[in-house]
This record gives C-alpha cells, structure tokens and sequence, in this order.
C-alpha cells in the first residue's frame, strides 16, 4: 500500500478495457488536437466504427460550443454508463502505469497516477507544489466542465513534469521492470500515425513508495522561492477544468468526505523533463479570416508597444527568409517573428523586447490588438508542425507565424521567478506524438 505523502500523490485505481477489446481502437489521441483539421477526427471516426473506444468517452475540441454540442455531451455520459455497467471497463487495481511511448523513432517513459487538486492553483501567482506553466483563460473551464459535469469517470491527457536530471523517479523502474514481476497490461500500435505503447501495473509495495520518496526528494526553489515539483506540460485547461469541478463538488461534501473524494485526485501521466525522449516542440499562430498585408502593419504596431524598435521584412523566397532568421538570431535582445501568407513570407525584428520569449513578443502584441476589436472576424488557432502552418496560410484571408522552440533548462526557473508562461508556449511534440486517451478513473 502506498503510504500518505506530502506531495499528494495517490495509487489510484485504474481502469482499463478487458480482454479481447482491440486496444489500437480503444485509444485515440488527445481531444485538444487537429482543432482546424475536422478531415483527422472523421478519419478516426471510420477507423473506430462500433468498436468500444475512447473516442465516445471525449468531445473533440473541434465541435466545443458548436451546434449539436448537448447531444454529444449526451452521448458521453451514455457511454461512460454502459462500458461500466456492461464489464467494459475492468478494476485492475490500485498502483501505477509505468508507460514506454515510441513516437518517430523515440522512446519516452512515464508514470500514470493520481494527483491531490489541493496542491494545485491556476489562479496567477500561484505558488502550489503543482504549477501551470501557461497562463489559464478561465473562460475555457466552464465549456469544459460542461463534459466532466456528472460525468462517472476520467481519463488524462494531462501529461505533468517532473526535473529529475539524475532520472532517479521512473528510469530505475525500468530497470528493475523483470525483477518486480509486473503484470504488462497492453502493448499495441497506436492508430493515426501515434506511434507504439506498452504499459505495466506498478503495485507492489516497496517500488510504489521508493518511486514517491524519489519523487519528493526533487522539490525546487529558486531565489528563497515556495518550492515547486510538478510542472503542467500538456493538458493545462483539462487540469484546471478538474480543479473547478473539484472546488465546486467540495462545496457540496463534509471535511470527511472531502478526504477521500475521488474526483479530489486527478488522473496524470508523469514525464522526467530530462527523458531523452521528451522534445519541447513549438506551437505556431495562424490567424483565419483577416487580409494579411493589413493584419501585418497593425500587429507591427502593437509589437512596437513592448520594444525598442520593430522592423518588418518581407520576401518571396522561402530560402531568403529563411538566411534572415539565421542571421538575426545570433543576437541577444533581438526577437524575430517568421510570418507566411498567401504567395509570399517576411519577419518582425524586435529589438529589445519586454518579453523574455519570442513567443511572448506575438502572443501579447495579437491579444491586444483582438481585445481592441481589430478584425472581429479573426480567429486565432494554435498549431503543431511547419508544413501545417504553411498549408493553412496558403489559403485566403489566412496568415501564419512561426516560433522557435523553448529550451527545456528554461522552464522551471522561469515559472518560479516569473510564473506561467504565455499560453501555447511550447508543445511535447507534434500532434500525433500527444497522449492518448487510455487509463480511466471512477471520479464518483
């Protein structure tokens, strides 16, 4: 049994389909992916037929506040019903998941536990052991509680960090995996370009509690801090979405009953920021349904709102642009900004910036130039992978911009002294390589 820590980790029990269900059909990526691609959610909608899946348990984001949204809703809450009470869904027990991911040719390891919501606050300023590392919009909870409301049971896309540069907390599993006789509990290709997983249940006594000890040991500060542990790396708003669930139900509970709630513990997949598996990705900007070259000048003014000077450059030769970036990114105190649109590219250079970030320069220069009602049309969708953002700004009245990717030495240091990040700052690989949808929870 894992004894009570202080860092709010739980054995939870795990949920999983029985035996015979086609596991390549029953796992599908994350709900928070392909949101301007509807031809990848149809795709899977063809793959997955009448099997039992995932894929009923998850409203896709792409259809989040669309019409016929109730009925889905609906049809989630059905599902989740009938895969308990028809054996779909089987206990096997208290412990952990101990995961190998191989996704292009990469290995990434993980544990599947749960987390106390008491150790975690998304509000700004928040010095909990458990930390966004992206501002949360609040607005996107309640859209998203809407789907966890009343709902039986969870299942994470959430994939928490931990800094373990030794690789003292999950890499010594692994080695010990034989001699601790765990039972595999699958082992399959994952659909859609996603890669292999195989997983084990952890639960024996000794190795539970020495993963939890190991784990406590890498509590950080920075300057005289409050100390941090866990770092959000995806799943931010489902998280936060959790903890507002959670903050309401509580309401409702005695001290008692709060104690051992199981919707108090949320179900997450620990990865070591170390793991040589683990690339911070960049997430892109492409805006939808504005004219660019009119777009382009005012954004250049609101850049120059955070800086000393903003230069913007344009160009029809890829290769030229791309001799530009180089040239300009080997300064300090220079930010540069790559943009596409419809026949050709070009870059802000920014001079001196406020933000630390390039992606900080563009996230706060394109909020507030929406926030001051410019372009009401605009939306704005945020995008893993190159080819992607250039097939989206080769459409009309699209425009795309390019970030480089976060240092991953960055992250825990700047959220202690600076805390989250701006939102959409990096990315754990591309969109196929996100968690998919496995492991359940009971949360009532």
């Amino acid at each position: 049994m894992l004894k009570k820590n202080g860092i709010g980790v739980v054995a939870p029990n795990i949920l999983l389909p029985k035996k015979g269900t086609d596991y390549s059909l029953w796992a599908t990526v994350a709900c928070d992916q392909y949101t301007s691609q509807p031809e990848y959610w149809q795709e899977t909608e063809k793959i997955v037929g009448n099997a039992p899946s995932t894929l009923r348990l998850m409203l896709p984001e792409l259809y989040l506040e669309k019409p016929g949204e109730e009925e889905k809703i609906a049809a989630i809450r059905a599902a989740m019903q009938e895969y308990l009470s028809n054996g779909i869904l089987e206990d096997k027990g208290s412990g952990f998941v101990l995961i190998n991911r191989i996704s292009n040719g990469r290995s990434r390891k993980g544990l599947v536990l749960a987390l106390d919501l008491e150790n975690y606050d998304y509000n700004k300023g928040s010095t909990t052991l458990i930390r966004a590392t992206e501002g949360t919009i609040v607005e996107r909870i309640p859209p998203r509680q809407k789907i966890r409301e009343d709902a039986p049971i969870e299942m994470p896309h959430i994939l928490v960090l931990i800094d373990d540069p030794d690789k003292t907390v999950i890499e010594p599993v692994f080695e010990k995996l034989e001699a601790t006789k765990a039972e595999k509990l699958y082992d399959f290709d994952l659909m859609q370009n996603g890669g292999h997983i195989s997983g084990y249940l952890i639960n024996d006594d000794t190795t539970l509690n020495s993963i939890v000890d190991n784990m406590e040991a890498l509590k950080k500060s920075v300057d005289g801090l409050p100390p941090m542990l866990f770092a959000l790396g995806d799943g931010n708003h489902s998280f936060a979405t959790a903890k507002a669930s959670w903050e309401d139900m509580k309401k409702t509970l005695s001290k008692e009953e709060q104690e051992n709630h199981p919707a108090r513990f949320a179900l997450v997949e620990i990865e070591n920021l170390h793991d040589d598996g683990i690339e911070f990705e960049p997430i892109h900007r492409v805006i939808f349904d504005v004219p660019p070259r009119e777009t382009l000048i005012t954004l250049k003014e609101y850049l120059e709102r955070h800086c000393e000077v903003c230069e913007m450059y344009l160009t029809f030769d890829k290769n030229e642009l791309q001799e530009h970036i180089a040239n300009y990114r080997k300064y300090k105190n220079i930010h540069v900004l790559p943009f596409m649109a419809q026949g050709y590219y070009g870059s802000f250079v920014v001079l001196n910036p406020e933000a630390q970030l390039e992606v900080g320069s563009l996230q706060v220069a394109l909020d507030a130039m929406i926030d001051d009602g410019k372009f009401t049309k605009a939306q704005i969708d945020y995008v893993h992978g190159d080819a992607i953002v250039e097939e989206l700004s080769n459409k009309n009245r699209n425009l795309g911009f390019l970030l480089p990717p976060m240092s991953k030495a960055m992250l825990y240091p700047t959220v202690m002294r600076e805390g989250a990040l701006p939102r959409k700052t990096f990315s754990m690989g591309e969109a196929h390589e996100k968690r998919y949808y496995l492991e359940c929870k009971r949360i009532l």
